[in-house]
């Protein structure tokens, strides 16, 4: 219809050529519709199948990356989100671990001191036993040495009445008495 009306305008005009650069070529326009049209109808066979084929992959290569992209940052989210807990149990671990060494140095601490306490009154304990026996020995032949010399000066003193033996009994009799006071 419209090449029917563009036909018919060219038939009126009688195809004279010249004039300014406004003035309307009936011939020029039919020839440039129909170039327009042939290349259309070209470009819709050759280029335009192509064209649309390449968009849709286009399109689909960029619905696929989004898609990954999506995929790729909500795996780094959740990767994110188990390496803080990751982190907050290894915190508490350490903690624990830390805990638990304070607790066993302490414990250590407490039975060494303890160690040591126990072996300190032991050793006062054999210090004041061996004085004691010490004291004991001291004091029997402190005895044994005061009954001789007593024994010895009784005897230059009484030598004819009493004898001997007598006289350190009676001296170790009186010395007996004179410990339990």
């Amino acid at each position: 219809m419209l090449l029917s009306k563009v036909v018919a305008i060219i038939a009126l005009s009688g195809g004279e050529a010249g004039g300014s650069p406004l003035d309307v070529n009936p011939g020029l326009i039919l020839w440039t519709i129909i170039t327009f049209i042939l290349l259309m109808v070209i470009l819709k066979k050759a280029a335009w199948k192509p064209i649309l084929n390449s968009l849709s992959e286009r399109e689909l290569f960029i619905k696929d990356s989004l898609e990954k992209a999506e995929k790729a940052r909500l795996d780094a989210e959740k990767l994110i989100q188990d390496n803080k807990s990751a982190m907050v149990k290894a915190e508490q671990e350490a903690q624990l671990l830390i805990e638990q060494t304070r607790e066993y140095s302490e414990k250590l601490k407490s039975q060494m001191l303890d160690e040591s306490k126990a072996q300190s009154a032991k050793m006062i304990d054999d210090a004041k036993a061996e004085i004691e026996r010490k004291n004991q020995e001291a004091f029997v032949k402190l005895k044994n040495q005061v009954a001789e010399i007593a024994v010895d000066a009784a005897e230059k003193i009484i030598r004819s009445n009493l004898d001997k033996e007598k006289q350190v009994g009676i001296v170790n009799k009186y010395l007996d008495e004179l410990q339990k006071n």
